[in-house]
């Protein structure tokens, strides 16, 4: 199963994993995502976790060229090793919008 994250500001919104139901606001589709990502139902995704949906889901090519481990880094900036969902959200929102300001380099 694959779930979009969209609506990120601007006329441009990347979607993280394509499809999302249009009706849910940008925080439901993150909350979901989050959701389903965390297999373990323990709140927080690891590297393993998020990994596993990166190549089951389908990423929109920026985060495609950036990668997972590179994705994940960015959502775990202190390396504590888990992303809360609150940490996943932001860091989706914060991404996303890099992503479409261009100011992400591909790794």
């Amino acid at each position: 199963m694959s779930m979009g994250v969209s609506g990120v500001g601007g006329s441009y919104s990347p979607q993280a994993m394509s499809g999302a139901s249009a009706r849910m606001s940008p925080t439901q589709r993150m909350s979901s995502l989050f959701s389903q990502i965390d297999t373990s139902g323990s709140g927080s995704i690891n590297q393993s976790q998020f990994t596993q949906a990166f190549n089951t889901m389908n990423p929109t090519a920026g985060f495609r060229a950036m990668g997972a481990n590179a994705s994940f880094q960015a959502l775990n900036p202190n390396s504590a090793g888990l992303v809360s969902q609150q940490n996943f959200i932001q860091g989706m929102t914060q991404l996303m919008m890099q992503l479409r300001n261009g100011s992400i380099a591909s790794s």
